[in-house]
């Protein structure tokens, strides 16, 4: 049986995390998962929801680590991690995505000698002055095991010089989460909550502090949100961080004078997928949402100037827009005016909702056949690297 720690982080880590636990589960005499939550980005009522709605156990271990810079913050997540590998003695460590607690735990794991799986592996948005690209670039160099989302990924890995026995193509699991929820989704009242027609609305998400903290970039962007607001009424679930910049950059009168843009709380995950997929259109700057839409064939606008998942543009229906108000709305009303053809779509390989269960397949197949307990060899490694 294999003992492994699952890492979540933060919100969007959920998704991919719930899965794979549930896979877990589902083959307990194989897996014995374990669930630590960093507390990396922690809203308890948020928190809970997204737990509840994605039918996850509550975590294990919660570190409680809260928000910081990333130095106090990848330091503080290391300090009260180790003494959870050291005590568990895992088979293996799980970390997906990218934010500082997936490079923070693959750390602690690769300086003890438990072996690490990054799931979402092999991204890259060629940016590094985003923190998430300098978090993919580390914890890739040092996991043993390396779980890619698409085969773009795994020659991104090749180039880096990543031994081909490290690599796994098994697909994107958040998107198991995704077709997996969706019908419970289609229950929720979000979207007659608040009004709204299925297909005659605009869902917005904007976070990155490239466009929030920036008060040249958020105002583009507001330009922007005002012309196809006219269009169309926009749903924006507000992330926190998001609120406090618009008040601090003096920006609040502005928003609130854009007619047809509904400010609202963030909400949990059934909720914003019934939005998300009764949405006409999608205006966003986070990573998962393009790779979501792809899948549902609803037209994103992704603001920002690259992006880790090429093979949402090159297959999928997102555009690249950036900042340019120009760009954002022209490529809005392409979106609006040419809706990609249900029978044209093409969804990338492997994202079909059993990317959890590869996962599993690919621990297994390269967990090493030991003459001692999985527990006994693992303290052994343990033992050996702790300095005194």
């Amino acid at each position: 049986m294999l003992k492994v720690i699952n890492v979540a982080g933060a919100r969007p880590n959920f998704m991919k995390v719930a899965p794979i636990v549930a896979a877990m589960k589902r083959r307990h005499a194989e897996f014995q998962p374990l669930l630590v939550h960093t507390g990396q980005h922690y809203d308890e009522a948020m928190s809970e929801a997204f737990f509840r709605d994605l039918e996850m156990p509550a975590p294990d271990v919660y570190l409680g680590i809260g928000s910081a810079s990333h130095a106090e913050q990848t330091a503080a997540i290391m300090q009260a991690f180790e003494p959870v590998v050291v005590k568990e003695k895992p088979d293996w460590v799980i970390v997906v995505g990218d934010v500082n607690s997936t490079l923070a735990c693959a750390l602690v794991c690769v300086k003890l000698g438990i072996k690490v799986a990054h799931v979402e592996a092999g991204l890259r948005s060629r940016d590094r002055t985003m923190p998430e690209e300098i978090n993919r670039l580390l914890t890739d160099q040092i996991a043993d095991l390396l779980l890619t989302p698409s085969e773009d990924a795994d020659a991104n890995l090749r180039g880096e010089g990543i031994p081909a026995e490290r690599i796994r193509f098994v697909g994107n699991v958040m998107i198991d989460s995704l077709l997996s929820q969706l019908p419970r989704a289609q229950q929720s009242s979000a979207r007659a909550n608040l009004g709204l027609v299925d297909k005659e609305y605009a869902v917005l998400t904007l976070h990155r502090p490239s466009n929030v903290d920036d008060p040249t970039a958020f105002v583009r962007v507001i330009e922007a949100l005002s012309e196809i607001a006219r269009r169309l009424p926009i749903v924006f679930p507000a992330h926190p961080r998001t609120r406090k910049m618009i008040d601090e950059l003096g920006l609040t009168a502005r928003v609130e004078k854009i007619k047809g843009l509904l400010v609202i709380d963030p909400v949990g995950y059934l909720d914003f997928l019934q939005l998300l997929s009764g949405a006409r259109l999608v205006l966003t700057d986070s990573g998962g949402i393009q790779e979501e839409t792809t899948v549902l064939g609803i037209p994103c606008v992704t603001l920002r100037e690259n992006t880790e998942r090429p093979i949402t543009v090159e297959m999928g229906t997102n555009t690249l827009a950036g900042t340019d108000p120009g760009n954002i709305v022209a490529a809005a009303f392409r979106g609006l005016n040419n809706p990609p053809n249900a029978s044209a779509l093409r969804i990338p390989p492997l994202w079909d909702g059993h990317t959890a269960d590869r996962i599993l397949e690919a621990l297994v197949a390269k967990s090493e056949v030991s003459t001692g307990s999985g527990s006994d060899r693992v303290a052994s490694s343990i033992s050996s690297r702790l300095v005194r």
